[in-house]
């Protein structure tokens, strides 16, 4: 299994592997990891009720409709373990937790695959897809290493159609919260108020704690929560994970300012990408893909940087390179490291 973020093994001082926030982690989240120094001779609350309160607060849903899990990749595979579905569809390319998941489960995966000519968005093809024998799709909104949306149309005709085949939905909106869109897709569902659909999300990459981990679910069934809930640990949360999950809910302007500077730096990237003649595909998230025939993952590692090399992606292959946005100093340091390379 090969993620980024990989500084144990390298020497690295510019980090574009991994898509976590530009801002860092919040002043109050750090207040609230060293409080929780304090607390470590403590069980954690087995219920995490202060932090669902919060999260239920942040996302304006139910309490009771919140699981909670050491990081998004721990719920992966907790719902299948739960559900046990005898098959999965899953388009490609995509996060590989999807597919590690059900390699936990003793389940039929087909994949879906996604056209390079329509810069990897999902379309009404998809829809057409699905059908009686499939039990569970993954997707992911916006989509891992892409950075594209479904486009609100698409999503609102998958789940109709998995409602009416009975197919739960689960849809990874970790980087959600970096999409100016965001809203628009989450009072859609909301109002859709489908049953078969659960949302994973994560305080990892918005408030920058994946040492922390910290995911949580959102599901109105409260049957599926149930059955889910029993393939967790039951003190799966430290003390850390809480009290900061309790702090980030509260830092709402912290999401704003956000989106604001991805959006800034991710065109900026973007144009200084195409500029030195690499194929770049449109993104609405903190991170960008794009092909280069250069052996470009080498070449910057040779300059301590390091970024993710996409050709392990199921659907993609050697060429496809994945870049953080980060901040402005950073991104001009990349900048120039990448006109380096193509200049030789």
């Amino acid at each position: 299994m090969v993620h980024g973020g990989d500084i144990y093994r390298n020497c690295i001082s510019l980090d574009y592997s991994v898509n976590i926030n530009p801002l860092g982690i919040p002043a109050s989240v750090e207040a609230a990891l060293r409080e929780a120094v304090s607390l470590c001779s403590r069980y954690p609350d087995i219920r995490q009720e202060k932090l669902k309160a919060a999260i239920a607060e942040m996302d304006k849903v139910a309490a009771d409709e919140i699981l909670c899990g050491n990081g998004a990749s721990e719920l992966f595979p907790a719902i299948l373990h739960a559900l046990k579905p005898k098959k999965i569809l899953i388009p490609v390319p995509s996060f590989y937790g999807y597919e590690w998941a059900a390699g936990t489960e003793a389940c039929e995966v087909s994949y879906f695959p996604l056209r390079e000519q329509d810069n990897f968005v999902l379309g009404e093809d998809f829809i057409e897809a699905l059908d009686k024998e499939t039990e569970l799709i993954y997707l992911a909104n916006p989509n891992n290493p892409t950075g594209q949306l479904i486009p609100p149309e698409i999503l609102k005709g998958i789940l109709k159609r998995c409602q009416e085949l009975d197919i739960i939905v689960v849809v990874d909106e970790c980087f959600l919260p970096f999409c100016e869109e965001a809203e628009l897709y989450e009072e859609m569902e909301a109002g859709m108020k489908c049953r078969n659909l659960i949302q994973v999300r994560a305080f990892t990459k918005t408030f920058a704690i994946p040492g922390v981990r910290l995911g949580y679910l959102i599901c109105r069934n409260r049957e599926v929560c149930q059955k889910i809930t029993r393939q967790l640990p039951e003190w799966n949360l430290s003390v850390f994970a809480q009290m900061a999950g309790c702090a980030a809910a509260k830092e709402t302007e912290f999401i704003g300012e956000s989106r604001k500077l991805i959006k800034e730096q991710r065109s900026i990237l973007t144009k200084e990408l195409i500029s030195l003649g690499f194929r770049v595909y449109p993104s609405r998230a903190d991170y960008i893909l794009f092909y280069t025939e250069l052996p470009l993952y080498e070449l910057l590692l040779k300059k301590q940087i390091l970024i993710r090399n996409c050709e392990n992606y199921r659907g993609l292959s050697k060429g496809y390179y994945r870049i953080a946005v980060r901040g402005q100093a950073e991104n001009e340091r990349l900048i120039s490291a990448l006109r380096e390379v193509t200049e030789k």
